[in-house]
């Protein structure tokens, strides 16, 4: 039993935000509506849904989310800015997460101000949003360079002016899993005030980060689906999801089997075809090929399946190619009403690999089945 069984984790989930700021990608509204729909009825908790401040436009399809009455949460990015947070006001939502930059190069560069500017910068914003009785995240932007004791001083503030949570960002996606949990637990070690911990792809290791800020004690995990997001992404829901569930043994109460669906809709709306080998949704992540990993799989699954399929939408594919053995042919064949006898099949194997070979891709069913009818014929 992992010791985070009984944690309450929340998955804010910014597709709609973070992911339509992928280089290229516009989602419609009708197209934001279906999606936030889904993510709802699979059970995601809160939806960051867009940044009021980009326009009226924006705001108005905002509003269009407010108006279906979802069960998640609706919140938005802002900056650390009145007028920011006023035009989230006026598209209806009751939460917003106010980002301000925390990390010394940050301030120095981007900003040319000081640490005592962002400190009066989130004050102001937050009263600000509190005086209106907003839900309210701090998000420290580039937090995963900044200074643990000036984080642990922004959270204080953050919780004196009565924040709700604190979003730990790896914005450049610099970290690894080791270094995100020391930095989280040293946080949460010293300030009562819950986190959140959002994370980008660009080392190929956001979902592991994500995971060890689980592990550190952030209640709250942004994902994205399909992984869309800055650059090289974000962490993937359906990859942040399942790893709990089966690394760390926390069963969030999320509707897995429309994993695949889900990715297919917002990989099409994104423009963004998911890959066959996506981990989690890939059409062809359960397919087999090596014949010791049809034969263990037939015998048994959990051989070589960490889950079943299903739980995430998939089917088991048995492949034919170079890489075969008897065992996974002979199940293929009988899937097709094929059968031949052991001799017969160890011949046959030998011819399926060299044309395999030849070809350099696997073996279609269309042509297995031409492949066994014109050795039949000359049998």
């Amino acid at each position: 039993m992992s010791e985070f069984s009984n944690t309450e984790i929340i998955i804010d989930d910014t597709t709609l935000r973070d992911g339509e700021q992928t280089a290229g990608v516009v989602f419609s509204l009708d197209e934001k509506k279906r999606i936030a729909r889904m993510l709802d009825e699979v059970g995601v908790g809160e939806l960051e849904c867009g940044i009021p401040a980009m326009g009226k436009e924006e705001k108005a399809s905002i509003k269009a989310l407010v108006d279906m009455d979802l069960d998640a949460r609706l919140i938005t990015w802002n900056r650390a800015v009145i007028a920011d947070i006023q035009a989230s006001i006026d598209s209806g939502v009751r939460a917003v997460d106010i980002s301000l930059s925390v990390s010394d190069i940050h301030i120095e560069h981007k900003l040319r101000k000081s640490r005592d500017w962002v400190k009066e910068q989130l004050k102001v914003a937050l009263g600000f949003a509190k005086e209106h009785d907003l839900y309210v995240s701090v998000g420290g932007e580039d937090a995963s360079r900044a200074d643990l004791d000036f984080l642990v001083e922004l959270m204080e503030i953050a919780r004196g002016f009565g924040a709700d949570r604190f979003r730990f960002c790896d914005t450049l996606g610099i970290l690894d899993p080791f270094t995100t949990y020391d930095k989280l637990r040293y946080l949460a070690s010293r300030v009562d005030l819950d986190l959140e911990v959002h994370t980008h792809n660009d080392l190929g290791m956001a979902t592991a980060n994500a995971i060890a800020g689980v592990r550190a004690g952030a209640k709250f995990v942004n994902t994205t689906v399909n992984g869309l997001g800055e650059r090289a992404g974000n962490a993937a829901l359906e990859e942040v999801v399942m790893a709990l569930k089966h690394a760390c043994g926390i069963a969030l109460p999320i509707d897995t089997s429309r994993f695949v669906e889900l990715s297919k809709l917002v990989g099409k709306a994104s423009c963004r075809p998911v890959p066959e080998w996506k981990a989690i949704v890939g059409e062809k992540v359960f397919s087999h090929e090596s014949g010791l990993h049809a034969d263990g799989v037939l015998k048994y699954p959990g051989n070589y399946e960490g889950y079943d399929p299903a739980e995430v939408g998939l089917t088991r594919h048995l492949v034919i190619g170079k890489h075969s053995g008897s065992h996974g042919l002979n199940a293929r064949l009988g899937q097709m009403g094929l059968k031949l006898e052991r001799r017969e099949l160890d011949r046959f194997l030998d011819q399926v690999r060299c044309v395999a070979q030849n070809n350099k891709r696997p073996i279609s069913d269309r042509d297995l089945v031409e492949l066994y009818h014109a050795r039949q014929k000359v049998a």
